[in-house]
């Protein structure tokens, strides 16, 4: 597979291994998220001090109001994530 490929498989399989820890694998519940986000984004979280954001970025992230994430759902962050990171970097790639 290509690099692409490759990271594509690498999210899909982040989501299901978070997503399955409490039943439904197709969404995450809070604490799953929380958990998902912990571990596998460990820069960006690190800097959350406040509890609450978490409950603030899983009702952004809610679009249809069922108190889960679904896949859709997790990927519009991911490529909110992935758009700020790419502006950081294009401004500070000199520095």
């Amino acid at each position: 597979m290509s690099d692409l490929e490759n990271c594509l498989n690498t999210i899909i399989h982040i989501f299901h291994k978070y997503s399955e820890r409490e039943g439904d694998k197709n969404t995450l519940k809070k604490s799953e998220l929380k958990e998902l986000l912990t571990h596998e984004l460990p820069s960006f979280t690190q800097h959350i001090k406040d509890p609450s954001s978490f409950d603030s970025l899983m009702e952004g992230l809610d679009a249809d109001g069922d108190a889960e994430c679904d896949f859709q759902e997790f990927m519009t962050f991911i490529t909110m994530v992935t758009i700020c990171c790419h502006e950081f970097f294009e401004h500070h790639e000199d520095e």
